[in-house]
């Protein structure tokens, strides 16, 4: 090969030569990246054991049609966790901010060989961004997992914990990265996950046992400015929360007049008295309040969900998956689609989604980004008019009154929707354009607070790479 020369302008860990004897069974250049590949030299120099020889038992889950939650999903009161790539968590922390549910049956029947319980390590096996991210499954734990993440029986939560915090430092994951095939949706499958090496150093995890202890006392202290916004709101607009009404069998018995259902949906549940308090408390409010009718601009905008044969094109589609818990969106596993939007139907700076069928009916989100994306099925979008001012109207819907009222207006039995006209006649307040904006700054500004407590986990992270690199190549 000395005929070969590449100029030294060039990056030698994008532009390399390999000798045929060096190639192995992949044929893919990422493979023999000259970094990982020296990478991998001095782990192996260690002598590691392997990820199989950790594993008793290994199975992945998946993922029941949502088209038939009601067959299959639950909510989080009478359901089996149902854990996916996002509840994984690069600390070995499971995360249930935005978890799903099955109900018991569908655990013990459909998804009964990914049965998980406590002390099992979960790794991420599919999907773009860090591969192989791995958690463990805390005492007392059962649930399950869908098709993009694998639990693997250790034999006990000490190895689980040490394994997971090997994979999830950085060089963890460029070893599980560098195994990882396909192009727009990585994936390991069983051999290439069990063939990483594995340094099962117990300092290691103690290293991220102590991020641990501080990502738990930063999501603690934000998790309680969170949870404030709802009471600052309503003290703001001078609403005042009913008295809860004991679940008795006299409480559960009512009347209503025709005049008050007439025009109106005609199930008791509809119309029980915990809703109709709630509406009262809003009208008696410091602010006059309207239906949200009279402060939208213009109409609600339905998304569209492309086809098998439309996607893979140059859009990219927001989908019900695609929104948070906290009302932010995931912009890393889209999908892409080719030209079957409209143009009310690309989202603008202020956008106020709403899902209005799913598993996920009733979620929210605030679309506050930059760039060209558009909105997914099941989902509406709508800004407001010169009345309401966009962050204030979303806020408010999203606070645990308003919620409520969600709820009461889901209809059907198989599959939840919620039609335009009933989101359409949610009452809110209309304090004037500065009172509405000073409030919407303020919950922003307790969000921001919040946010920097999560970014001290991620610096925190960052310390514990370094500090786990130095043991493992020095």
């Amino acid at each position: 090969m000395n005929e070969f020369t590449l100029s030294p302008t060039l990056n030698p860990q994008r532009v390399f030569i390999l000798r045929k004897s060096e190639i192995e069974k992949r044929f893919d250049p990422f493979y023999y990246v000259p970094e990982l590949l020296e990478l991998e030299k001095k782990i192996l120099a260690k002598r590691p054991k392997r990820l199989r020889d950790f594993v008793i038992k290994i199975s992945s889950g998946a993922t029941p049609k949502t088209t038939e939650s009601e067959k299959y999903y639950t909510d989080q009161e009478n359901g089996i966790p149902f854990l996916r790539v996002q509840n994984l968590s690069p600390t070995g922390v499971l995360e249930f901010s935005d978890c799903k549910y099955i109900n018991p049956e569908t655990h013990a029947g459909m998804l009964k060989r990914s049965q998980v319980t406590a002390g099992d390590l979960l790794v991420k096996i599919t999907g773009v961004g860090r591969m192989a991210v791995a958690s463990v499954a805390p005492e007392g734990f059962i649930g399950n997992i869908n098709q993009h993440v694998c639990v693997i029986k250790t034999g006990s939560k000490e190895i689980s914990e040490t394994v997971a915090a090997f994979l999830n430092s950085d060089i963890g994951e460029k070893l599980a990265s560098r195994r990882s095939t396909g192009g727009t949706r990585p994936a390991l499958d069983y051999p290439a996950l069990l063939s990483i090496p594995i340094i099962a150093d117990k300092r290691i995890f103690k290293i991220t046992k102590t991020v641990i202890d501080q990502k738990q006392k930063n999501e603690s202290e934000a998790e309680k400015l969170l949870s404030g916004i709802d009471e600052y709101l309503l003290k703001e607009l001078g609403i005042t929360l009913p008295n809860a009404i004991d679940n008795t069998l006299k409480n559960r018995i009512f009347t209503r007049t025709l005049k008050e259902i007439a025009n109106n949906r005609f199930d008791p549940y509809f119309h029980q008295k915990k809703f109709t308090d709630n509406l009262d408390v809003i009208a008696k409010g410091k602010y006059p309040v309207k239906p949200l009718r009279e402060i939208i601009a213009g109409n609600l905008i339905k998304g569209n969900l492309p086809t098998q044969d439309e996607k893979g094109g140059e859009y990219s589609v927001v989908q019900i998956n695609s929104i948070k818990a906290d009302g932010t969106i995931d912009l890393n596993d889209l999908v892409t689609s080719k030209k079957i939007f409209s143009k009310p139907q690309k989202l603008e700076k202020g956008d106020i989604l709403v899902v209005i069928t799913g598993a996920t009916i009733g979620k929210l989100a605030y679309w506050d980004y930059m760039g060209q994306y558009y909105l997914g099925g099941d989902i509406v979008k709508f800004q407001t008019n010169g009345l309401a001012n966009n962050s204030f109207v979303y806020n408010f819907l999203r606070c645990g009154i308003i919620q409520t009222e969600i709820k009461r207006n889901i209809t059907g039995a198989t599959n939840g929707h919620l039609a335009p006209d009933d989101i359409k006649h949610i009452l809110i307040p209309v304090p004037n354009p500065e009172k509405q904006i000073e409030i919407a700054n303020h919950i922003t500004e307790i969000k921001q607070q919040a946010q920097l407590l999560k970014d001290r986990t991620k610096e925190a992270l960052m310390q514990a790479s370094r500090a786990i690199e130095d043991i493992l190549l020095n």
